[in-house]
């Protein structure tokens, strides 16, 4: 897998997202998680999952650089597989922790929401999903997810605002479950995930699957229709303008 690092030590599996400075999520990279975490599903070898990033950056969110030079086939394909993405990681049966590493908008805060537990380090980071005002349409299984930590009435208004949030607002929010100093972060997820290890296992799992069972069901959901409404989006003056016009920022900045 050329976008993630795999490492199993004691049936905990840590998975390092590995691309370029700030882990920009490509179609490559949905893929290699949605692998992974799939693959951990039925591999005895482990019993939990965290997932982490890079110093200063989790994942920055959707690669909008390469997704941009997407053609119709390839942006709808990207989508497809993102949310099913989504719907491997949120019905994993296993402990899955996030170890927020840095900077996590959008899709890196999509990624860190599937999650039973995130660390996020202390700095001045932010994390939430901005995907309104980059012009890209929310589909109703994020909220949903977004809304499964926060309540809805407060999803909603975050969502519609395309707010981020500081490390400190998030774990007031509930979107995060700790803040620590950065250098700490990793060890303390797996310290979550190695608590979560001692419990038994078969308990554990099926109250997880048990609690998230109305959210499991939303996210596997029929999506195409909102899927079509998205796409027609993607391609409108408006929204590709204004993607290129973050795109000169990012590059600039690179």
């Amino acid at each position: 897998m050329s976008t993630i690092q795999l490492n199993i030590v004691d049936g905990l599996a840590t998975v390092t997202l590995d691309r370029g400075r700030s882990n920009p999520i490509n179609h490559q990279l949905i893929k290699d998680l949605t692998a992974c975490i799939q693959d951990f599903e039925h591999n005895k070898e482990v019993s939990a999952v965290v997932i982490t990033g890079k110093d200063g950056f989790f994942s920055s969110g959707i690669d909008l650089i390469e997704a941009y030079s997407y053609n119709e086939e390839q942006i709808r394909a990207f989508w497809v597989d993102f949310l099913q993405m989504q719907v491997a990681l949120a019905s994993f049966s296993k402990p899955l922790v996030a170890a927020i590493t840095g900077h996590s908008p959008a899709g890196g805060c999509v990624i860190a929401i599937c999650c039973d537990y995130r660390v996020m380090g202390e700095g001045q980071y932010i994390i939430g999903l901005n995907e309104i005002p980059v012009g890209i349409i929310v589909p109703d299984s994020v909220f949903n997810l977004y809304a499964f930590w926060l309540d809805q009435h407060k999803a909603y208004q975050y969502l519609m605002e395309g707010k981020l949030l500081s490390p400190a607002d998030a774990l007031a929010n509930g979107l995060v479950d700790e803040v620590v100093p950065a250098q700490d972060v990793l060890a303390q997820a797996e310290a979550k995930a190695h608590a979560y290890m001692k419990l038994n296992n078969f308990t554990w799992s099926q109250s997880k699957l048990n609690l998230r069972r109305e959210l499991i069901n939303k996210l596997n959901a029929d999506q195409s229709a909102t899927l079509d409404v998205m796409l027609k989006q993607w391609w409108a003056p408006a929204t590709r303008k204004g993607l290129e016009m973050m795109i000169q920022q990012l590059t600039a900045k690179k």
